[in-house]
């Protein structure tokens, strides 16, 4: 996985004094980076280019500073606050991409499965926010026997205007797309195309947004154990979460507030179970039964409980 924010990209055109009617061409021109190189990017950056064919594009028309400077920008692998100096947009982006990070490394992932690129630009206008691409390392042949990478199977990113271009309500919003042909070809590759019925993913409620890192801890390490998880993504109550979980068809929620934080502890809530004993209740005593949906565990403890449960 791959990511990049639009705030950065804005914050570079602002300091480096890229015009707005320039401005998507010189998204366009980055985004083609890994297909022409920064050669053939430069040439989108000035005056144009000529392809193959003999077809001409017209470039942004950027001075040689402006050029040297996104080529630089567009290659760069760390976070570099140079590139935003004085935008507020730039500055707003990089701590967007520094907290991801942090939930990136309590997950468990490493640069090695998801990682900051700046070439990441979604030539698309109405992103606002984090973009990213999902990019499958794995190689294979094509007809000629040569070796070839599959590539880009989905791409997305955050839009917070686009939804009120059509309602007048401004909503945040993030989405994806998959390239669902690609993606299935590649899972035909290794063997892994063949249809099962399994369990929905357990949901990790999230009680205190504070503390995202430390439930993004507690899916992967139940992801780690073999057991499908995600963890809740936004910031609603518990009544709405728990509704989310239900709708999902969640076999399990695991809910850690600040009580249960300080005893080391976790509760683990049997939704099937719940359902069902809620349905035979006849009186107000029986509803005391429903306790029995819910238990806690030591959260060292937390995966092997789940794992019990859901084999129950």
């Amino acid at each position: 996985m791959k990511f990049n924010s639009r705030k950065l990209l804005d914050g570079f055109t602002e300091t480096f004094g890229i015009g707005e009617d320039v401005k998507l061409t010189w998204l366009r021109a980055l985004d083609k980076l890994d297909r022409l190189g920064k050669e053939g990017v430069a040439l989108l950056l000035g005056a144009g280019r000529k392809d193959e064919s003999g077809d001409f594009t017209k470039g942004a028309g950027l001075s040689d500073k402006q050029i040297e400077a996104s080529l630089g920008f567009a290659t760069a692998t760390t976070l570099d606050h140079s590139f935003v100096s004085g935008s507020k947009s730039g500055e707003e982006g990089l701590r967007d991409l520094e907290a991801m990070q942090v939930l990136f490394a309590a997950a468990g992932y490493g640069a090695d499965r998801i990682r900051y690129d700046s070439s990441v630009v979604r030539g698309l206008e109405y992103y606002t926010g984090p973009v990213f691409e999902c990019e499958l390392l794995m190689e294979t042949k094509d007809e000629d026997g040569k070796t070839v990478r599959f590539g880009s199977v989905g791409g997305g990113g955050r839009y917070d205007d686009l939804v009120a271009r059509f309602t007048g309500q401004q909503v945040p919003a993030t989405g994806f797309s998959i390239g669902v042909s690609r993606l299935y070809s590649a899972l035909k590759l290794v063997g892994k195309a063949e249809e099962s019925s399994t369990l929905a993913p357990v949901v990790v409620l999230v009680m205190d947004k504070d503390r995202q890192g430390d439930y993004w801890r507690m899916v992967q390490a139940l992801r780690s154990g073999g057991v499908r998880a995600e963890m809740y993504a936004g910031t609603a109550g518990m009544k709405a979460q728990m509704k989310y979980a239900d709708k999902r068809g969640a076999p399990l929620v695991v809910i850690q507030g600040g009580d249960e934080k300080a005893k080391g502890e976790v509760q683990v809530k049997d939704l099937r179970l719940g359902s069902e004993l809620a349905s035979n209740i006849a009186s107000r005593e029986e509803y005391a039964s429903q306790r029995l949906a819910q238990f806690s565990v030591p959260e060292a403890d937390l995966v092997a409980a789940v794992k019990k449960a859901l084999a129950q």
